[in-house]
């Protein structure tokens, strides 16, 4: 059968076109292509979850660092507030005890008995104010006029008992 280049065509079927030329390819180096596309796809993948859990790896590091100097800050600001706190009480207690010597020393009886004569315009007794009166030493305590009764719990047949020595009586 000659080619013809005309567009028309008298038979029933049609021509067959014939692909462009293309050397066959060896299928081992197309494999050899496709494994080494797939090892590098497959090398990129693992050095990126590298990269990645090496960037997570330093996250968590990084937070706990931050959790551990955050904490010291915290322990430190509350170190801080116990010293002042003490310092605040060791004035209090040095003002409350000079306070008490103060206060021991203006209650002696000498300091009392000026106070009374300036401020209260009060004197001693005399001789002549003084009234004793003499006292029996007899005892002024009188026993109770009734006795005590604290009931106990008996028993049925003691109280039964009780009441027929009461009926008797």
């Amino acid at each position: 059968m000659a080619k013809s280049y005309n567009k028309y065509q008298y038979e029933t079927s049609p021509r067959k076109l014939e692909p462009n030329y293309a050397p066959k390819k060896n299928i081992t180096e197309v494999k050899q292509k496709n494994t080494q596309k797939t090892k590098s796809i497959n090398k990129q993948k693992t050095e990126k979850k590298l990269k990645i859990k090496i960037i997570k790896l330093l996250g968590i590091t990084f937070a706990i660092f931050f959790a551990i100097s955050y904490r010291n800050a915290e322990i430190d600001e509350n170190f801080e507030k116990v010293q002042n706190l003490k310092s605040e009480l060791a004035t209090l207690e040095k003002g409350n005890s000079q306070l008490e010597v103060s206060i021991e020393s203006n209650l002696n009886l000498t300091n009392l008995e000026q106070q009374a004569r300036t401020i209260l315009g009060m004197q001693k007794l005399t001789n002549k104010q003084t009234q004793y009166i003499s006292l029996p030493k007899t005892d002024y305590i009188e026993p109770a006029a009734e006795q005590v009764v604290i009931k106990e719990h008996k028993r049925l047949i003691d109280t039964i008992n009780d009441y027929i020595k009461m009926l008797f009586k």
